[in-house]
């Protein structure tokens, strides 16, 4: 400490440099810092006072071995959507740096096998606190129910109910497919079709159930392609679907990157968009607007879902209250790509 009372610009204030400045323990600035009640009120305040003054900023990895954690979250995914996947980055990472937390992301094999191996594998190696597993690995059988046998707090993202996780944030993708339809047949579109996602991956299977659902319940036509989230499968399924007599008038691809296929296919045929062809997409991505024509898509919240499904895992590591459940809710965000059925 300095004749006035400061500490000198080359060395910051240790945890000892507090102790000594409260008339306290080493043990007790600790407690303070690691919010434990056995430290009376007035102690508190006082150590708190000196933490301030002296801009004393604790060390994470003391603050780790201290409490027996490593203050790392870990994100668990298998997608290629890199657009999706940065919003979700962003949302988690805003949520645990708030918290005092690091994120890791960490992209595992589809495989339910491998998946379970290099997700142990990766929870060993890191010493992660916690993790928000992303579908479809959290669709994975089995591994809600390795993860709890090894110990491992998990909170997952799905459109579906899962057991076995701590907690799961729930968007109901059939509903939001069955939204489309309606949207669809409200412009009046009679012809429809489908550009589905993977057939293993409860989503798509999800999104495919409720346009579907909808469209032959209230007497529509629906022309299937098989697609897997991936463009080039968009735009082998538009060409299947835009060769077709009659041709569909209004088509819902499964996610924004197959759509974009379809447009292009759409451009390349001279069939004008959204003249003689309707387009909507899932996700509400950025992608959306980098289109021409901007596409129509169902806005799915992924970055809103993931930062809820942060906090509840940080919620359950900390000891405290889960917040109540994460509505995401979904609506179709109407653009350039669609308008009313041709003729």
């Amino acid at each position: 400490m300095t004749e006035n009372g400061g500490w000198p610009h080359h060395s910051d204030p240790t945890i000892e440099d507090v102790a000594a400045a409260a008339e306290v323990s080493i043990r007790t600035v600790s407690r303070v810092l690691n919010k434990s009640p056995k430290v009376n009120a007035l102690t508190r305040r006082r150590v708190e006072d000196e933490i301030a003054r002296l801009n004393f900023k604790p060390s994470t990895r003391a603050r780790a071995l201290a409490m027996g954690r490593s203050f790392l979250i870990g994100l668990i995914h298998n997608d290629r959507n890199a657009l999706v996947l940065d919003s979700i980055q962003r949302s988690v990472s805003a949520e645990t740096a708030r918290r005092g937390y690091e994120l890791i992301t960490h992209s595992t094999p589809s495989e339910t096998a491998e998946a379970i191996t290099d997700v142990l594998a990766f929870v060993e190696r890191s010493r992660v606190d916690g993790l928000v597993v992303l579908p479809p690995v959290s669709g994975i059988r089995g591994l809600p129910e390795a993860l709890l046998a090894s110990g491992v707090r998990a909170v997952a993202l799905s459109s579906v109910p899962i057991d076995g996780f701590l907690d799961v944030v729930i968007s109901e993708e059939r509903v939001a497919g069955a939204h489309v339809a309606r949207y669809l047949m409200d412009l009046g579109h009679r012809q429809l079709g489908i550009i589905n996602g993977p057939v293993d991956v409860a989503s798509a299977n999800e999104r495919r159930a409720g346009f579907v659902g909808e469209a032959l319940r209230a007497g529509a036509h629906v022309s299937e392609a098989a697609g897997d989230y991936g463009f080039a499968s968009g735009v082998a399924a538009a060409e299947v679907l835009l060769s077709q007599a009659p041709r569909p008038t209004g088509v819902f691809a499964a996610n924004d990157i197959m759509a974009a296929g379809l447009l292009k296919v759409a451009a390349n045929r001279g069939i004008a968009v959204p003249e003689e062809l309707s387009v909507v997409g899932f996700d509400g991505s950025l992608l959306t607007q980098m289109l021409t024509p901007a596409l129509t898509s169902v806005l799915r919240p992924s970055g809103d879902m993931a930062a809820a499904a942060a906090i509840c895992l940080i919620a359950r590591i900390e000891g405290e209250q889960t917040p109540p459940p994460f509505d995401a809710g979904m609506q179709v965000v109407v653009a350039e790509s669609t308008g009313p059925a041709p003729g």
